[in-house]
């Protein structure tokens, strides 16, 4: 039980009491089964100085152990977990929360208005059924597209690691793999995340971690800038990212009022849309005041320029037609193309002769009989197939002699091998 001269200020029947705290799932854990050890009146509140009801739990395996630093009074003023003091709807440190709500909550820091704001506070929250946030941040839940940014939609559970083990920094652990604390260097002492306040979180005035997030959407906001296309008859502004949500008619409900709409392609199975105006000085208000901050329905959408059609195809005929006429060095003895059927009909084999410049043929190449107008071959590749005429070809005697073939491997030669010529 806390016994400081603190909690003697207050009477004892305003001590708090609770039987479960409130935490965001990334202080809970991925663990279901979760033992945790409750401690009545075991501290004081790091905001109020009044005794609670403290908890302390491992939030799993080869984590830290963490307990509750708050008051349940103190985290629903806020909507922030007992723990991180960060807000349980988006995960956001509660500077970055007010600012992106434009929340101005100037809560009683002294004693005196302490305690009375905290009487008042409690009396709004027992007319509560518990399940929305009092004071001013329940009654600012508005839709942000700052928030949405920022929000973390899964547990970070790296949150919940052991501290860095000083004992290692210095060389002097001998705990070793059975040391509770990590064994890791240390970040620059000199980052401004490492110096950090309790009640600057809680009250949202010079938090690192808040400035660091608002720079970071900063930075990303001015990268996401659409320029305008140098084509002036571009006037179709591309919408990614409507999923199953978003129909042609909220489209139409947000893109109207900066300009007249000539029409509106929904591209289902790509969960886009084509949004296109009769003017571009429209169009490009449209992607100023949308890119980066378009949210309907919960859903934060993309908004880029479109590519003009004509351009699109050209391009890509382009580049066909690269791929299909792409002119390479000859390579010496390989055969060249062959004739067109029109000239080979014809007899004419002059364009043949054209596409084929390989005059003189290269060394080691050599002529089948009755083939010296015909592309040269290399040594190595079998003569082609000759056909005897039918009988009575031309006029000429029925049998004629089968001309002889060439040798053109070692193999071949009847000479060798014990071969009998005929």
């Amino acid at each position: 039980m806390a016994t400081s001269l603190g909690a003697n200020r207050y009477n004892r029947q305003n001590w708090e009491e609770a039987d479960f705290p409130i935490l965001c799932q990334t202080c809970l854990g991925d663990n279901p089964y979760i033992r945790m050890t409750k401690e009545k009146f075991g501290k004081e509140c790091k905001i109020c100085d009044r005794p609670f009801t403290v908890f302390r739990w491992c939030p799993g395996a080869r984590m830290r152990f963490k307990k509750t630093e708050v008051c349940q009074t103190c985290s629903k003023l806020k909507n922030i977990c007992q723990t991180c003091l960060l807000d349980l709807e988006y995960g956001l440190p509660v500077q970055t929360r007010d600012y992106a709500l434009g929340i101005k909550d100037d809560m009683a820091k002294s004693d005196v208005n302490k305690e009375y704001f905290h009487q008042n506070a409690e009396a709004e929250i027992a007319n509560t059924d518990g399940t929305v946030a009092v004071g001013s941040v329940g009654k600012a839940q508005a839709p942000s597209d700052l928030l949405l940014r920022l929000a973390r939609t899964a547990p970070y559970y790296k949150r919940n690691r052991p501290h860095i083990c000083s004992f290692w920094v210095k060389g002097e652990c001998k705990r070793g793999e059975e040391c509770p604390y990590r064994h890791e260097k240390p970040t620059d002492p000199e980052d401004p995340l490492s110096d950090q306040n309790i009640k600057d979180r809680y009250y949202g005035i010079n938090d690192p971690v808040s400035n660091k997030l608002l720079n970071r959407a900063q930075e990303a906001a001015e990268q996401e800038a659409v320029a305008p296309p140098e084509d002036k008859t571009i006037t179709t502004l591309y919408i990614g990212g409507l999923g199953d949500v978003v129909e042609e008619e909220d489209l139409r409900n947000h893109f109207y009022q900066f300009g007249e709409i000539r029409s509106i392609h929904m591209a289902t199975k790509q969960n886009c849309a084509f949004v296109q105006y009769t003017r571009r000085s429209e169009a490009e208000l449209a992607a100023q005041k949308s890119a980066g901050r378009l949210i309907l329905k919960g859903k934060r959408l993309v908004v880029r320029w479109g590519k003009s059609q004509g351009t699109t195809k050209k391009d890509t005929s382009t580049k066909n037609l690269r791929g299909i006429h792409q002119y390479y060095d000859p390579v010496p003895g390989l055969p060249g193309a062959l004739p067109l059927p029109s000239e080979v009909g014809s007899g004419s084999s002059q364009g043949y002769k054209r596409g084929n410049m390989m005059e003189p043929p290269p060394p080691g190449t050599i002529q089948a009989p009755g083939m010296q107008g015909m592309p040269p071959r290399m040594m190595g590749m079998p003569p082609p197939m000759l056909m005897m005429p039918p009988p009575n070809y031309g006029g000429g005697p029925s049998h004629m002699p089968m001309p002889r073939m060439p040798v053109h491997y070692p193999s071949q030669d009847p000479q060798r091998m014990g071969a009998n010529m005929k």
